[in-house]
């Protein structure tokens, strides 16, 4: 089974645009299991087939912290058909990047969250034309008033591509407020990078932001250029496959409750 599974997910990348790509382009392999289902192990749900656990690339179990968690996984693996299909199974690939990735490098994944709000795609507002001003107004104030609300945190607004650089101070009171727990942090990473905006991704995570809204705030500019020149298929089948990413993190945030007192 080690051999089948590592062929089926590649090792895994905290890198949620690599993850759905790798999922257009899966190599399929035949269904070689009869039944998942979900072991208690420990504080954790582990999930195996026929059986067996199951390990991630790294060999980690692959269990999650809460039983409707490691349900949703499981209902990943027994909806597979005659083929075992990855970009069917992004929960999977994203329990995956989180306990072989995330889990151990929590510092490095905050680090790079506090560089996305130095520059968060939240911030840099178009010159013209008004139409899609007020459109990005829309959708961004909101976002930006969510962090004022929530942290405290005032973030610098800017017109064209100038860099404006942040208060420290904002991105400092948002830093502090980072999810500890692996499996919420590694979902805010997922969100954060395939909408291109920390302050999107926490504000789903809050629950002020539902993942349908967060990804229409997150594609302003592009469909605002689609509308202009035309659609673009490639350009949405990328998209599909980077939405089914976000909903298996927005999951994620929802079955993973945040520890007491955070």
């Amino acid at each position: 089974m080690r051999d089948l599974f590592d062929d089926i997910f590649a090792p895994s990348t905290t890198d949620p645009m690599e993850a759905a790509r790798r999922a257009l382009r899966p190599e399929l392999r035949r269904r070689f299991y009869k039944r998942a289902e979900v072991v208690p192990d420990g504080q954790s749900f582990a999930v195996a087939l026929d059986g067996r656990p199951i390990r991630t690339p790294a060999r980690r179990a692959l269990a999650a912290p809460t039983l409707p968690l490691a349900e949703a996984i499981v209902a990943e693996w027994e909806a597979q058909t005659e083929h075992i299909d990855p970009a069917r199974m992004p929960l999977t690939r994203l329990a995956n990047t989180i306990i072989d990735g995330v889990a151990a490098a929590a510092p490095e994944i905050m680090a790079e969250i506090e560089r996305y709000l130095g520059s968060d795609l939240v911030c840099y507002r178009a010159e013209t034309p008004d139409r899609l001003i007020a459109r990005q107004d829309q959708h961004w104030d909101p976002i930006l008033a969510f962090a004022r609300e929530r942290f405290g945190a005032r973030f610098a607004v800017t017109a064209g591509v100038r860099f404006v650089p942040q208060p420290d101070d904002a991105v400092a009171a948002v830093r502090r407020a980072l999810p500890s727990d692996p499996w919420r942090l590694g979902a805010v990473h997922s969100i954060m990078t395939l909408t291109g905006s920390a302050l999107i991704a926490l504000a789903v995570a809050a629950g002020v932001l539902s993942l349908d809204d967060a990804w229409t705030a997150a594609h302003v500019d592009e469909d605002w250029n689609m509308e202009q020149w035309g659609r673009d298929a490639i350009a949405l089948e990328r998209r599909a496959a980077r939405l089914a990413e976000a909903q298996a993190a927005a999951k994620v945030l929802a079955l993973v409750p945040e520890p007491p007192g955070a």
